[in-house]
C-alpha cells in the first residue's frame, strides 16, 4: 500500500511541477487515474495510503528549499536542469521521506528505486538508488540530521 501511496504522491508531485497544474488539482487527478488501473503487484490504495501520499506531497511542499539544498548537495556530476525530471520527481519524495519521516531508510530506498524503474528511462533506478545511498551516507556520517527511524 505505501508504494501506491508514494507513487500517488510522485506522479501528482510530477504533475504539479512539470505541468503547471495546482497541487491539489494534480493529486485528485493522479487518484482519479490511479484508481482506474490495476496493479497486480501491490494493495489498492486505501484511506490510509491516500493519506501517506498527502502527507508527502504537503511536507514536500513545505520544506522544498530545504530538500532541494540538500538534494543538490548530494547530486554529485548533475545539476537538477539536467536530470531527468521523472527521477527528480522521485528523488525530492525520497529526500523529504528520508529526512523528515519516521519510514526506515532500506524498504523507502527499494521503493524509490522500483518507482523510478517504473516510471524512469532505462538507468533510473541506478541513478536514484546511487544518490539516495550518497544520502544515506551522509545522514550516518552526520552531515546530516533525519527524523528517527521506525523499527
Amino acid at each position: 500500500m505505501l508504494r501506491r501511496a508514494r507513487e500517488l504522491a510522485m506522479r501528482a508531485l510530477f504533475a504539479h511541477t512539470q505541468g503547471g497544474v495546482g497541487l491539489e488539482e494534480a493529486f485528485r487527478h493522479a487518484l482519479e487515474e490511479m484508481g482506474e488501473e490495476e496493479d497486480a503487484y501491490s494493495d489498492p490504495l486505501d484511506e490510509e495510503g491516500v493519506a501517506f501520499a498527502r502527507r508527502l506531497l504537503q511536507g514536500y511542499q513545505a520544506r522544498a528549499e530545504e530538500v532541494d539544498r540538500v538534494l543538490a548537495g548530494t547530486v554529485e556530476g548533475w545539476d537538477f536542469a539536467q536530470m531527468s525530471k521523472t527521477d527528480l520527481t522521485v528523488l525530492r519524495l525520497a529526500v523529504y521521506e528520508m529526512l523528515y519521516e519516521p519510514t526506515p531508510f532500506a524498504p523507502l530506498i527499494e521503493v524509490a528505486v522500483k518507482i523510478a524503474n517504473r516510471y524512469g528511462g532505462e538507468h533510473s533506478g541506478a541513478f536514484v538508488n546511487g544518490v539516495l545511498g550518497r544520502l544515506y551516507r551522509r545522514i550516518q556520517e552526520g552531515e546530516l540530521a533525519a527524523a528517527p527511524k521506525e523499527g
